[in-house]
């Protein structure tokens, strides 16, 4: 170990999937870069629709583009590099980078939860307090809500970059991972993590069963109101609606739970690379699908999107 606090490690060198074959690699390289572009295409779709249609302009609607929105840059932070490391075998990444791409994942991830907490509170109040809906989520406070989502993600996941930066890592420099996870980077380390270990353990496990508690309240309230429901048709609509988001729940806290609501120590490496792959590449590419792009009212907006585009692009003579 260096004297003091002096970082000897400038650099860490980022495994991946080292491991694979060459040809293999390439085969995955341009697999996720087709799941990377179409997630981001998918999800600008939705915002831009949100943002030009009427019909798209609705609390529930918002917050799904704010998710969109979240989307694209929470894949983008481990993504890219991960395309970089498979298509050029650039591995390296600065001590700055790696912290900083550390903050980002987990500040993200935090403003996701709490995304997801609150448009599961808009469903509750649409399912089961329709007559209340318009004079409940104003404006005023879906603006609010979002906003108060943004700022105590990115504020409260400070602390992470306060502990990093406390750290020493004097060799070895090898993260058996695509990104740097909190796992792989703690057991690079050449300082004492049990604190760090212990705080994040805490508060990834409040945050993920906490959030997930309260989503799981919310969704049984609507399927109680849902049975009650006089329309047939009106009670598959709604049920076919709230399973899908329910298919989409399960991938995201699945992942999470094995992999950061249970001591990290004891989740090995493969298994946290391999799961860390649904959380941050197939959730944020299937999100468009399950929760915009199959419904009815957004397909008619698109449509109608794509007819004044020809209508600009090809004018009648």
């Amino acid at each position: 170990m260096g004297p003091g606090n002096e970082t000897v490690v400038a650099e860490f060198i980022l495994e991946g999937f080292s491991g694979l074959d060459q040809r293999l690699q390439l085969f995955l390289s341009l697999l996720l870069l087709l799941i990377y572009l179409t997630t981001v295409m998918g999800n600008t779709t939705i915002i831009f629709l949100v943002c030009v249609d009427h019909h798209l302009q609705t609390p529930m609607y918002f917050f799904i583009s704010n998710l969109a929105f979240l989307e694209i840059w929470f894949t983008s932070s481990t993504t890219i590099k991960l395309l970089v490391i498979l298509s050029s075998g650039r591995r390296t990444i600065t001590l700055s980078s790696c912290f900083a791409q550390s903050y980002f994942y987990f500040a993200l991830g935090f403003t996701e939860f709490a995304l997801l907490v609150v448009m599961s509170f808009d469903r509750y109040v649409a399912i089961c307090q329709p007559l209340h809906y318009a004079a409940i989520m104003k404006w005023q406070l879906c603006t609010h809500l979002v906003v108060v989502a943004w700022v105590t993600g990115f504020t409260l996941l400070s602390y992470r970059l306060v502990l990093l930066s406390k750290l020493t890592f004097c060799g070895p420099n090898k993260i058996h991972h695509f990104f740097c996870d909190n796992s792989p980077l703690f057991r690079l380390s050449c300082s004492d993590t049990s604190l760090l270990w212990k705080v994040d353990s805490v508060f990834i496990s409040f945050v993920v069963l906490g959030s997930l508690c309260l989503i799981l309240v919310s969704y049984m309230c609507v399927f109680h109101c849902i049975l009650h429901m006089p329309s047939a048709s009106g009670r598959k609509k709604a049920f076919a609606t709230c399973s899908s988001r329910l298919i989409a729940l399960a991938i995201i806290y699945g992942s999470c739970i094995v992999l950061y609501a249970r001591p990290s120590e004891d989740v090995s490496l493969e298994t946290n690379r391999t799961v860390a792959l649904l959380n941050t590449v197939l959730y944020p590419f299937l999100n468009p699908f399950i929760y915009s792009l199959r419904n009815k009212t957004v397909k008619l907006a698109l449509k109608e999107a794509v007819g004044r585009a020809k209508v600009r692009l090809f004018p009648q003579s």
